[in-house]
């Protein structure tokens, strides 16, 4: 956190909380494991994971990002903070505990994913881990069960902080309404269809969608491939993003890349069409790339996906990133994103770091 004057901190734009998972991705799967079968993939990547993508997806975009997590005192968690700091994100209420990192195996195959997870509650709760959190602007955060109850998420809206807040799925099948009622003290949520339909016994996204509005400002039905529909109460602006075709690699963390977005148009002040755009935009070209957080698009991925579809890169050319290298031009696509050309940030347009098949390097020293 940067300070004005030497003494008062500066706000972060966002603050996250949740668990850290190291991942373990496996892409082009022929098909998901039988018992007694061994199958070959045609990729693999390593990379943190949980609410690391969240966090990376949030600071690539050039929010002032903080996170509270707890690492493991284990390699896995020695390298996934290493990432998490070398990506620009505040680790300064994250502490690292006597216990292994959580590791998700996560199996991509036909447009979806299976994963396999191990992994420990931490020996403290979020209230003692957090105390009291950093001035921000938003916070990011799940308000699943006992998280409801938190203090620390409630101090942040008392001092003024935005939460875009997830409940996530019900495991249990009741999809209880009740779980709904934390968001009566939140600025945003975004559920997919599914889960949106089920909390509110909706019959059509559209329908959920207007349920929710009546429990939180900005309330947002992810629709997976086919985009999003989004109401802004207080403005009375309703938005639908249609997706837009890329290369899928690996689904993992579209959901979280959506999210940085919404929060980076909402605090941008951008008209509602824009912030459903430009998030399911993020969301397109996270899958293109393996795993959740280092799959984020930085400005460099954006603008070399617009110059693409502008025409402005010749057929042929080498792209900027290559997640945009079979993109095509397309008019439609160019009118609908015009707004880019003032929205990209005076930033080095660079190619960011994307998973590898193994966390560490031969030639890194730390972990030898």
């Amino acid at each position: 956190m940067q300070h004005t004057d030497g003494t008062q901190p500066t706000p972060f734009d966002v603050f996250l909380h949740g668990p850290i998972f190291f991942d373990l991705v496996f892409t082009g799967l022929p098909s998901l494991p039988i018992p007694g079968t061994e199958i070959h993939t045609e990729g693999m990547g390593s990379l943190p994971g949980g609410i690391a993508n969240l966090a990376v997806a949030s600071a690539r975009l050039g929010l002032d990002t903080s996170l509270a997590a707890g690492f493991g005192n284990d390699v896995y968690g020695g390298w996934c903070r290493t990432v998490l700091i070398e990506e620009g994100v505040d680790l300064s209420k994250s502490r690292t505990f006597e216990q292994h990192t959580n590791v998700t195996v996560s199996m991509s195959h036909a447009g979806d994913r299976a994963m396999v997870t191990h992994g420990h509650e931490l020996p403290i709760c979020a209230d003692e881990l957090i105390t009291s959190p950093p001035p921000t602007r938003a916070v990011v955060t799940d308000l699943t069960g006992e998280r409801a109850n938190q203090h620390w998420w409630r101090a942040a809206v008392d001092a003024g902080a935005w939460v875009f807040a997830d409940v996530g799925w019900d495991d249990s099948g009741a999809w209880r309404p009740s779980i709904l009622e934390p968001l009566e003290h939140c600025h945003a949520f975004a559920p997919n269809a599914s889960e949106a339909m089920a909390y509110t016994r909706a019959s059509s996204p559209e329908a959920a969608l207007a349920s929710l509005s009546e429990r939180v400002p900005l309330a947002v039905v992810t629709l997976g491939a086919d985009g999003a529909i989004a109401r802004d109460r207080e403005t009375g602006e309703e938005a639908r993003a249609v997706g837009i075709p890329l290369e899928l690699v690996d689904p993992t963390g579209a959901g979280d890349n959506f999210v940085a977005a919404l929060v980076y148009g909402r605090l941008a002040g951008w008209p509602l069409q824009r912030v459903l755009d430009f998030a399911v935009l993020c969301s397109g070209l996270s899958v293109t790339q393996f795993g959740g957080s280092l799959s984020a698009p930085g400005w460099g991925d954006i603008a070399s996906w617009y110059d693409h579809v502008t025409g402005r890169i010749a057929a042929g050319a080498a792209p900027r990133c290559p997640c945009t290298m079979h993109v095509q031009p397309d008019d439609a696509l160019a009118s609908r994103f015009a707004f880019l050309d003032g929205a990209v940030p005076n930033v080095p347009l660079t190619v960011m770091r994307r998973a590898e098949g193994t966390f560490a390097l031969e030639g890194d020293p730390t972990y030898h």
